[in-house]
This record gives C-alpha cells, structure tokens and sequence, in this order.
C-alpha cells in the first residue's frame, strides 16, 4: 500500500463527501449508483485503446451528466427518472466494449498503484470539486429548497444544475480508481446519510460527512492491506458500520432533513 494510494483515496473521499451532502439533500440518493455505470462504456474504450481507464471513465462520466442535463430539460422528467434512462443504455453499450477479466475488474477489482498522470488529476479534480462547492454551497441549498426562489434570488438554476451534475460525474470517476463501478455510490451516499441523522445544521452536516468519508476510506484501506482483499469493499462495510453506530446518537432536529 503506497502513500500516493491512501492520498488519492483520501482526496477522492473528501469530495465524495462534499457532492454527496447535496446529493442526499437533493433526493439523489439513489442516483449515484446507476450512474457510475455510465463510466462503463468509457472504461471499455480505454482499455481497447490501452489508455488508463480513469479517464475514459470520467469522459463517458460527463457524457452521461450532460445529457442527463439535456434530456431533463427536454422531457420534463425528474433527475433519477432521467439518469436511469442514460444508465440503461450505457450498461448495454458497457457489456459490448468492455468484457470478461476486464469487465470484472471494472465492476470489483482494486486499484493498484496509480500513474504520475492519476495522481495529478485526481488532485486537481478534488481541489476543484471542494471548491465548487465551498464557494456554491448557498447558491445550492436556495435551489434544493425552491427552484422559483432561487430564480428569484439571481440564480442561474440551469446552469447550477449542469456544474453540479459535472461536478458528481467527475466525483465518481475519481472514485472509481479505488471502489469501481459496483461501490463507487455507497461511498457518496452513506457518509452524507450518517452525518444528516446526526448533524444540526449544513455546516456540521459538510464537515461530519466529508471526515466520515475520509475516515472510512482510510480505515478501510489499511484494513485491507493487512487482509489482502480488495480495498472498495472493506471501504463501503467500514462506512455502512459508521452509519450503524450512528444509530446509537440521539437523532438531530429536522435543520438538516430537507
């Protein structure tokens, strides 16, 4: 297990925890698991053109988060009844250019030690996925509470929308370096649900979720150096116990239940 592994890993918890929060928020909680399949397609291609597959996933990623985009506006669907849509077809073009040991390693396998080229952009991606949602975070809560408010107030929500939807494709792909296709949704979205259940405003809710996050991945990966299994599962079954634990903390008012 090397430093850049733990590193990367950590960097792409942090942002998972980040873009989960509002995922959560937004009634998205589904939505991240059918969606990393986008990345399928794009695995496929990479690994025909022996190209890393990282980034082949996060172009087939924002494919998919922008025509989730285009298809939302244009059928007046919700944003989970578009991305199964996409999802559907993306798992079909996934099974034809992706196949046998390598499909599998897509769908489960670890990470392995990751390229300077990785390394770079999964750092970068998760410095501007923080900051994205830092400097929007308010301009994001209006939306999630009232579309017609937010327009109101100046925001641009369509526009807000498309970055965000971006901003979760791009969250995945990083992630999928280390939990794959198969996990890559749980590390987004059981952070974010522990620290709703215990937090008493959004700012506790960001900072609980993205240190859970971080947290779970980093026990997680040294649990399974030392057992020498595979890294995403270990990462998701530390996560789904934190969220068992937080069971046992009295429940926070509704501040944080929208």
């Amino acid at each position: 297990m090397t430093t850049e592994v733990v590193l990367l890993s950590v960097a792409a918890a942090i942002a998972a925890g980040l873009i989960g929060s509002f995922a959560v928020m937004r009634g998205m909680s589904l939505a991240a698991d059918p969606i990393s399949h986008v990345a399928l397609p794009g695995i496929g291609v990479a690994l025909a053109l022996h190209r890393e597959p990282l980034f082949g996933a996060v172009a087939a990623l924002l494919l998919g988060a922008f025509l989730v985009w285009v298809l939302q506006g244009k059928a007046r669907a919700t944003t989970e009844a578009t991305i199964g849509v996409v999802f559907s077809a993306a798992l079909a073009i996934g099974s034809f250019s992706a196949s046998g040991e390598n499909l599998i390693d897509a769908l489960f396998g670890g990470g392995g030690t990751p390229s300077v080229a990785e390394t770079v952009f999964v750092l970068l991606a998760a410095l501007t996925i923080a900051a994205f949602v830092i400097r929007e975070r308010n301009r994001l809560l209006v939306m999630i509470v009232s579309s017609d408010l937010a327009r109101t107030a100046g925001v641009n929500v369509r526009r807000l929308d498309l970055v965000y939807l971006l901003m979760f494709a791009i969250t995945i792909g990083i992630g999928l370096r280390y939990l794959r296709v198969l996990l890559m949704g749980a590390l987004i979205i059981i952070p974010a649900v522990t620290a709703k259940g215990i937090a008493r405003n959004i700012g506790q809710m960001l900072s609980m979720t993205v240190a859970l996050a971080a947290l779970a991945t980093t026990i997680g990966t040294l649990i399974a150096s030392w057992l020498q299994q595979e890294t995403g599962p270990i990462i998701v079954l530390v996560a789904a116990g934190g969220f068992l634990l937080s069971l046992l903390v009295p429940r926070a008012n509704a501040a944080t239940r929208a």
